[in-house]
């Protein structure tokens, strides 16, 4: 069970809100987030739930993307990122930090004891280029189900898919076979289906019509959300995209200052006082 002290009804509140936020054609709009300002600033700008990019938690902790990270890392920024917002919180734990059921056992309950009441898990290990056999992915998801359900904890699962972000397989067969793994992990106990790699109308169209309701990954140049809920898309988010951005400003603004010798790329930043009012003061 949760270690912390009156959690769970707060997480029950939080898993039932979080749930019901992914509807078909009013699609939950999700700026991922990587760490407690940066939670915290999207909560102050209108959002109805957090959820994490693994890639921006692993750069502000010194780790490269890829499933290194770790469960106990990962809980303990998901800990930090909690306490800093109060709404609903869905963490991002790649491949579950290992192989087997067991592993994403682990990494489920470091993600539950955290505060977070979702999941995203990829059906590609630490970045390879091939996939967990249906089977060992559908295991895998159900040791996540099994996790939660025996605390008696609300857990949404996103299933991800690496079929088009990692080209597998011949272009002309991977929607089949993405409909044919929405199933799988849908059996399993997943309840979205998370397709990075796709913006194309014609195909979120279709993989709205399978089992689960969609996720769709944007950045900028993707359709717009208008667009998307009109095809049936249940759920919007960004990845690393803001957390790339906000990298991109520290590189620009430093290359003007030991360059030109100018301060224009600190434009735009938000007041200080805004920023430090977000966080309540702890001694």
């Amino acid at each position: 069970m949760c270690h912390h002290p009156g959690v769970e009804q707060s997480e029950l509140t939080h898993g039932e809100t979080f749930a019901a936020l992914h509807r078909r054609g009013d699609p939950v709009l999700l700026a991922n987030a990587w760490d407690a300002a940066s939670a915290a600033v999207i909560q102050a700008a209108g959002a109805k739930a957090i959820a994490t990019t693994s890639s921006g938690v692993a750069w502000a902790l010194g780790v490269p993307d890829g499933g290194l990270l770790g469960a106990a890392a990962l809980g303990a920024a998901l800990g930090r990122i909690v306490a800093a917002v109060d709404i609903p919180v869905t963490a991002d734990i790649e491949d579950g930090y290992g192989p087997g059921p067991a592993d994403v056992a682990v990494t489920v309950r470091a993600a539950l004891d955290a505060g977070a009441v979702g999941i995203n898990l990829e059906d590609r290990a630490g970045g390879q280029r091939t996939l967990f056999s249906p089977a060992e992915q559908a295991a895998r998801i159900a040791a996540a189900r099994a996790e939660a359900g025996g605390a008696g904890q609300p857990l949404w699962i996103n299933a991800r898919t690496d079929v088009y972000l990692a080209g597998i397989g011949e272009p002309e067969r991977r929607l089949a076979l993405v409909l044919r793994l929405a199933q799988v992990y849908a059996d399993a106990g997943a309840d979205s289906l998370f397709v990075p790699g796709v913006t194309d109308p014609g195909i979120l169209a279709a993989l709205v019509d399978g089992p689960l309701p969609l996720n769709a990954m944007v950045s900028d140049g993707a359709p717009p959300v208008a667009e998307l809920a009109a095809l049936g898309v249940a759920r919007i988010s960004l990845g690393s995209a803001i957390a790339q951005a906000a990298y991109g400003v520290a590189d620009r603004a430093a290359r003007e200052l030991f360059t030109a010798g100018s301060y224009g790329g600190t434009a735009g930043a938000l007041p200080y006082p805004t920023l430090n009012a977000m966080f309540p003061a702890r001694r």
